[in-house]
């Protein structure tokens, strides 16, 4: 094998050509690990022996001379020592080795020679600095070759070890050395810009690690913070909203809209103005932008101020027993109190939105009043109007008066609804009535009678009839006059406003 070897020998002062009894390695070679480059020494000392001492590695005869520069046999031959000594260690020497005391066919245990190889210096993907979008997921790779054994990595953020990473290893061609790659999951923040990641590799041959570091530049949206000074207000009170931002690439301008309402003019960081009742409910809201992209952000004003009617109550008609609900509902700040009841009563019937009345009655037609309260602020009423359809409610002194000769009048108070649909007097032949659609105005009307009897006493009824019903009464008109005379009486009715009548005319009655 064109390998030039030689056998280390080594003959006893007394006898040159034999053996001493009881030969046997008082030290034998132990596994070993040496760092590249590094110098190791195997240990191997024969008890009671002079002969030929050989080293072979991998099993084969370990050659001496210039051949083998960095290897040398450290002879004591005193105590019979034959140390092998390898300097500078390389990747070739990771073998097993042997020593043999060939005369007395002698063969130490087999030792184990490690050599282990730090890894290169780790390289991150990107580096120096590396740009990334804030909110997309990013895997931070670090890579180390050519290590023995495999390196292991490790990741810190601005000095602080960080977890979650996982690495694969490829082993090289020699079968030896190892290729480390290390994965770091992240989803930066716009807080990472600037920050460092470093990772560090490391192994036996180098425990402390050998690093390397790569600069976040994370590009995001703004960042906005929106206040508002002061931050309750009354109705009219100036009020100032600032909008505080960061952003990566720099920021580009500033919106400002009200309600969804885009504030022309409004284009710096900070918006001064009146604040009325609308900004309890229509938030003000800051938009900052840059290259990447926009931030809104919206405050409502905590304005104070008093009692606004949202909606507004709608008459409601019902007929009687019906169930009603009527509808009220107010604004303001702080909260208002409210109260429903019945015009010209104090009586709470409601403290909602809604006032509920159950079976009603023609005795619960009115107004009724909505209030609303807002303390240490103001007051605030709308009243609504309920009718209830019914049978028509007649009503009339019982007994009226006139004087003989002069014009009279019998009164006859008429409540309806819907309005009558006509007034008839039977015992007087008189008629009225409303024609087509045009309502027959009559309530709290006087009908007038011209009296010419001298002397007349009867009873009248005056029903009065509408789409609900009908009702009578009966009147008693008294007159005082010479019960001698000649008894005729004419009626004249007389209806007010302009709706038509369907009267006969004047009707002379005899008096029966």
């Amino acid at each position: 094998q064109n390998m030039k070897q030689f056998y280390l020998m080594m003959q006893t002062a007394e006898n040159s050509g034999g053996f001493m009894c009881c030969v046997r390695f008082s030290q034998e070679p132990a596994d070993q690990s040496v760092v590249l480059g590094e110098r190791v020494v195997l240990s191997c000392v024969v008890f009671n022996y002079s002969g030929i001492v050989q080293w072979t590695k991998d099993g084969l005869a370990l050659g001496i001379g210039e051949a083998w520069p960095r290897y040398r046999v450290l002879r004591a031959l005193d105590i019979g020592q034959y140390n092998l000594e390898i300097s500078h260690a390389e990747l070739s020497d990771d073998s097993l080795y042997e020593c043999q005391a060939t005369e007395a066919a002698l063969r130490s245990r087999r030792a184990k020679l490690n050599v282990l190889i730090p890894p290169e210096d780790p390289v991150v993907e990107g580096t120096p600095e590396l740009l990334l979008m804030a909110g997309t997921p990013y895997n931070l790779t670090c890579v180390t070759r050519g290590a023995k054994p495999a390196a292991h990595i490790q990741w810190t953020k601005d000095g602080v070890a960080v977890e979650g990473a996982y690495q694969s290893t490829e082993v090289l061609p020699d079968r030896k050395r190892v290729t480390t790659r290390s994965y770091l999951p992240i989803t930066p923040v716009d807080t990472d810009s600037g920050s460092n990641f470093t990772c560090v590799a490391s192994n036996p041959a180098v425990p402390m690690g050998k690093r390397a570091t790569v600069h976040l530049n994370v590009h995001h949206p703004p960042t906005v913070t929106l206040s508002i000074e002061p931050r309750s207000v009354l109705e009219g009170e100036r009020v100032t909203f600032t909008c505080q931002a960061t952003a990566n690439p720099p920021i580009m301008g500033y919106r400002w809209a009200k309600g969804g309402i885009l504030l022309e003019g409004a284009r710096e960081s900070v918006f001064v103005t009146t604040a009325d009742h609308s900004f309890f409910t229509e938030p003000v809201s800051c938009q900052v932008f840059n290259a990447v992209g926009n931030t809104n952000v919206s405050i409502l004003v905590d304005v104070h101020f008093g009692p606004i009617l949202v909606v507004e109550p709608r008459p409601v008609t019902v007929d009687v027993d019906s169930d009603v609900t009527l509808n009220c509902k107010w604004s303001g700040n702080p909260p208002l109190t409210l109260t429903w009841t019945k015009k010209g009563s104090s009586m709470v019937l409601s403290n909602n939105n809604q006032l509920y009345l159950k079976s009603v009655s023609q005795a619960d037609a009115g107004q009724y009043v909505c209030k609303a309260i807002v303390p240490r602020i103001g007051v605030g009423e709308t009243e609504v109007t309920l009718t209830v359809n019914g049978p028509p409610i007649i009503s009339s002194d019982p007994v009226q008066y006139a004087v003989r000769g002069e014009r009279g009048e019998i009164k006859c108070y008429i409540a309806s609804t819907p309005p009558p649909d006509k007034i008839v007097s039977p015992s007087l032949e008189v008629v009225i009535c409303r024609r087509g659609a045009r309502p027959l105005q009559i309530a709290s009307a006087s009908d007038r009678i011209l009296i010419t009897a001298p002397h007349w006493l009867r009873r009248h009824c005056f029903p009065a009839v509408s789409r609900i019903g009908g009702n009578n009464l009966f009147l008693l008109c008294s007159g005082r006059c010479d019960s001698s005379k000649a008894a005729a009486v004419v009626f004249v009715w007389k209806q007010r406003g302009d709706a038509q009548d369907c009267t006969r005319g004047d009707v002379e009655v005899q008096q029966i």
